[in-house]
């Protein structure tokens, strides 16, 4: 005898469902992932300019995440390096847990980032450019509880180039004052 089993249905799964004009069930969709941020690279933004991102996973001790949950981390001073046909983010100060006493982590050491081959190759030959750089923007963790660190590929500005942007934001910030002012008086 050939039974079936009974397939589980939207609402046991976990997912929601809503119901259609005609009463029938529409999956709802995705609102999009959401992130705790960690650590940003402000500083990241105006010294370099930004040619492409990738987001990448970390290797991680078990010491490393709990300090990272506390929101101990510094990537001020951090770049990333190609070494051995994989990517690696050096300078990035994750600061010792206090409970973890004798089984915590060097504080600076090398963390392996986590790409695909794909994307690794790709990113490997644009990284090797003259005048470019990795510098990581953002460590975060996601909704799913996983710490990844947006990696930026960079290309350093000049003084006069640093002061240029800061001319064109000035410019663009009172723009945006008048227009708002002339909305109000209307």
């Amino acid at each position: 005898m050939n039974k079936k089993k009974p397939q589980p249905t939207a609402a046991k799964a976990g997912k929601t469902k809503t119901t259609g004009s005609k009463g029938s069930e529409v999956p709802k969709a995705n609102t999009g992932a959401t992130f705790k941020s960690i650590a940003e690279n402000r500083k990241a933004k105006h010294q370099y300019e930004i040619l492409d991102s990738i987001e990448c996973g970390m290797v991680l001790h078990g010491s490393e995440v709990k300090s990272l949950r506390n929101g101990r981390c510094s990537i001020e001073e951090a770049y990333a390096r190609f070494k051995d046909g994989e990517l690696w983010l050096v300078d990035c100060e994750i600061d010792e847990y206090r409970q973890a006493t004798f089984w915590n982590h060097p504080t600076k050491r090398l963390r392996k980032l986590l790409l695909h081959k794909r994307e690794l190759a790709r990113f490997a030959g644009r990284a090797k450019e003259r005048g470019l750089t990795l510098i990581p923007l953002r460590v975060y963790f996601t909704d799913r509880a996983v710490a990844k660190c947006v990696i930026g590929l960079c290309k350093g500005r000049k003084l006069h180039d640093k002061r240029e942007v800061l001319k064109k934001n000035d410019a663009r910030r009172e723009i945006d004052r008048a227009i708002k002012l002339r909305a109000r008086r209307v």
